[in-house]
């Protein structure tokens, strides 16, 4: 691994190493270029890495497998690292951000502002797809990227409506490019890395877990100017992206209705406690006309 940003994607990939501590390494050897000559007792003492977790990154650090799977993935994906001048700048002010992003489609779409992220249920209402039409097609045709998470339900809808007008769409997956779920969504997956962006923090080889999916929720919230909740009910995990969002300082809206429709109970109590709410496209393009300098100027 001779580069810099190949050093850091194959860590990324090593078992028995964090996020964190991959950052805390930077720190301390900002070119990575000590680790592989390491013996399992320096690892540990120099990096306070437990034995229990040394002996299989020093394993992996030296494993002519795992070095030739990474080859053949940055012979076949556009691979991104936070060190990359293409990194999307968004991100790197979040917390903990994906040290890593494999990606399938156009890239330059990350640099494409603004950007919406459009977050529901996976049991959709009858009335979601309505919802929906009020709002994303004139949002889609003023140049708006919808960002989702390619999930069953709100977040496939929200896919679709970018395709079907035309507009610019990113999906963020909860596994790898080779483990593609849920299955009834391959199809769209092969059309999103035609017509827009698809992208994972998990190497392609990687099936999706359980906790990867409220892990990844941060980049969908962190990629966006705001995130945009059709459908929740009141104790749902899409919440989880909401509170990412707000965590980093992002705009939230959510779409209202009627206390007896359950998946929109969420939404409802997310307007009590202040996010805004929204019956037009013209409700969030106005945040956006006051903010626009302010966000553009950030990154």
């Amino acid at each position: 691994m001779a580069s810099l940003r190949n050093r850091i994607i194959h860590l990324n990939r090593c078992r028995g190493i964090t996020r964190r501590t991959i950052m805390y390494m930077l720190t301390i050897d900002p070119r990575l270029s000590t680790i592989y000559n390491l013996s399992l007792s320096q690892l540990t003492s120099r990096f306070a890495i437990p034995p229990n977790n040394a002996r299989p990154l020093h394993h992996d650090l030296h494993d002519l497998t795992l070095q030739k799977e990474i080859i053949r993935d940055l012979n076949s994906y556009t691979i991104l690292t936070v060190v990359d001048e293409s990194y999307p700048a968004v991100l790197k002010t979040i917390k903990d951000p994906p040290l890593v992003i494999y990606t399938r489609g156009d890239v330059s779409i990350l640099r494409h502002t603004p950007a919406l992220s459009i977050i529901g249920t996976r049991s959709p209402s009858k009335h979601a797809l309505t919802k929906m039409n009020l709002v994303l097609p004139k949002l889609i045709q003023e140049d708006w990227v919808i960002i989702s998470g390619m999930a069953k339900g709100i977040d496939s809808y929200a896919h679709q409506f970018a395709l079907r007008f035309n507009g610019k769409t990113i999906a963020i997956l909860g596994g790898g490019f080779e483990h593609i779920y849920p299955r009834q969504n391959v199809a769209l997956f092969d059309r999103i890395t035609k017509e827009g962006l698809v992208l994972s923090e998990y190497p392609p080889n990687k099936p999706p877990a359980r906790f990867h999916f409220p892990e990844r929720n941060r980049i969908i919230s962190g990629l966006s100017f705001g995130t945009l909740v059709i459908e929740a009910k009141e104790r749902s995990g899409t919440l989880i992206t909401v509170d990412q969002a707000l965590d980093q300082g992002r705009e939230v809206y959510a779409v209202p209705d009627s206390p007896t429709v359950p998946e929109s109970i969420g939404c409802n109590r997310m307007i009590q406690d202040g996010a805004k709410l929204v019956i037009s496209p013209e409700d969030i393009m106005e945040d956006w006309s006051r903010g626009k300098e302010n966000w553009i100027n950030q990154w």
